[in-house]
């Protein structure tokens, strides 16, 4: 008697028995399982902000915790700087509110998440290679 027979007769012949018989179409069909709690799902969800109050529906997402919102900075950069560091502030200050965090990359992009999540930033150089970066740095715009 194999190892699978002896499983099967532990585990008796109800439906759960069927899992150990070879598939007659050669795979699989997983079932799809739905959660009827959407909330504990984490959503990435793209943004625009075109004007200041376009942040508050990204305040929102934040703060229910269960999103990481990109959002594009640059219609608002052409359009005004100063509206656009005033929902940069805001921004901020929701995320450390909810201790989540937030960074910018590119010209044109802000990645804010919530407290679960945490952005990566790169290796951090030493002071001294810092410093010496910074002075290449300025060496190439004397020139």
């Amino acid at each position: 008697m194999g190892f699978l027979s002896k499983l099967k007769e532990k585990l008796g012949t109800g439906a759960s028995s069927e899992m150990f018989e070879e598939p007659e179409q050669g795979y699989v069909e997983l079932g799809s399982e739905s959660t009827s709690d959407a909330k504990s799902r984490l959503m990435v969800r793209p943004y625009v902000i075109e004007d200041f109050e376009h942040i508050k529906p990204i305040l929102d997402a934040l703060r229910e915790g269960h999103t990481i919102a990109l959002v594009n900075i640059k219609p608002l950069k052409d359009k005004d700087l100063v509206e656009l560091k005033r929902a940069i502030n805001k921004l901020k200050k929701t995320c450390d509110a909810i201790e989540g965090d937030i960074a910018g990359f590119g010209e044109n992009w802000i990645a804010a998440v919530p407290s679960f999540a945490h952005i990566y930033r790169g290796p951090k150089a030493s002071k001294e290679e810092a410093k010496k970066q910074e002075g290449m740095e300025v060496a190439e715009y004397e020139e």
